[in-house]
């Protein structure tokens, strides 16, 4: 399936781009950023005992953000203010969700189309780009060689145990979150780790003092992890 309405970087690491890669990592922005955010990151990786990895880096769609008074970002679904009253929660944008669930799983079936599939194809993502990971990684047709959620939640919580697809059942989860994090408050992060451990996954979880951010611990952490679940 081609992904028309994504705009993509890719990078190879450890390898000759000519080279079909030995793997996959696909990864998704948070609000308003774009497909260059992660790219830093990504070369500090090290991967070379796996072989060639390809790095895809798509950039969301630009829509307009209730959040931030209309104004039109990279967004991969809307976000709502906070209800005024706490006891009520926040609407989630279901259709928007479900429309980028569409795009990333295009994201992966273009993976398998280049020669990667699915067990080794990770998918990754921040914030926004946790919470779609989650959303797709779980109802994918296909079991994925892992899914790396960073700062982020579980969206539409409520339909995952219908929803998810028992291909997925095993899949390796990698969770990390500020405990600091003004933005993406640790709650959301644990409560997010309960519900995926309650249905029965099994989640690495790492929490760091930090904000709604990156730090090199959790860069190693990723790291160690990727290693495992991508090993041959």
């Amino acid at each position: 399936m081609n992904t028309p309405f994504l705009e993509t970087l890719d990078m190879v690491s450890g390898g000759d781009p000519a080279v079909t890669p030995a793997a996959s990592i696909i990864v998704l922005h948070g609000l308003g950023a774009d497909g260059n955010d992660f790219v830093p990151i990504a070369r500090e990786l090290d991967l070379r005992a796996i072989g060639p990895v390809r790095f895809v880096f798509p950039s969301a769609p630009v829509r307009p953000v209730s959040l931030n008074g209309g104004f039109a970002m990279r967004a991969w679904y809307d976000i709502h203010p906070p209800s005024a009253n706490p006891a009520v929660p926040r609407p989630e944008d279901e259709a928007g969700l479900r429309a980028s669930q569409d795009l990333v799983q295009g994201l992966l079936d273009r993976e398998a189309v280049r020669g990667v599939p699915p067990q080794r194809t990770v998918l990754m993502g921040f914030s926004q780009g946790c919470a779609m990971t989650l959303m797709a990684g779980l109802r994918a047709p296909q079991r994925l060689a892992g899914l790396v959620g960073l700062s982020g939640y579980l969206p539409l919580a409520e339909t995952t145990a219908a929803e998810r697809n028992p291909a997925t059942l095993d899949v390796p989860i990698f969770l990390a979150h500020g405990e600091c994090d003004p933005m993406v408050v640790i709650e959301r992060g644990t409560a997010t780790r309960d519900v995926l451990e309650a249905l029965g996954y099994s989640v690495d979880w790492h929490s760091y003092p930090m904000e709604h951010s990156v730090c090199a611990e959790e860069v190693e952490d990723l790291n160690a992890w990727l290693l495992k679940v991508l090993a041959a």
